[in-house]
């Protein structure tokens, strides 16, 4: 787990989304594509920039051995929202009551998985 994980802007958590939802390596023009076919057309060139971005914080890994280069995610978005809770919790200075407000919020859906994993059932 990564100590003080850099956070994601909001176009680099939109190409991430496009990133992690894609069973395979995408190129940028991949990418392009994806984010024009839900309304967000962006130039290749800043795909460019923020897939290097995106890269030099340790979010995707680039396969250079292709052209053009393909980017496929070094981890998955639950295990980055799960480095993000941790990071919060690690900064609280009440972890007690943070997890007990987290726990209070969610729905009894969610609160059922939890039990579960806690007992090992998962």
């Amino acid at each position: 787990m990564r100590k003080n994980m850099p956070a994601l802007g909001e176009l680099e958590r939109v190409v991430m989304d496009a990133v992690w939802d894609s069973p395979e390596a995408l190129s940028a023009y991949d990418v392009q594509q994806q984010l024009e076919a839900a309304g967000r057309p962006l130039a290749a060139t800043t795909l460019l920039t923020v897939l290097s971005r995106l890269e030099k914080k340790g979010f995707v890994a680039s396969d250079r051995t292709v052209r053009p280069y393909r980017y496929s995610p070094v981890a998955s978005r639950a295990d980055h929202v799960a480095e993000l809770m941790h990071e919060v919790l690690g900064e609280s200075r009440d972890r007690m009551a943070v997890l007990e407000r987290f726990v209070g919020s969610v729905s009894e859906e969610d609160a059922a998985v939890l039990r579960k994993l806690l007992r090992g059932d998962g």
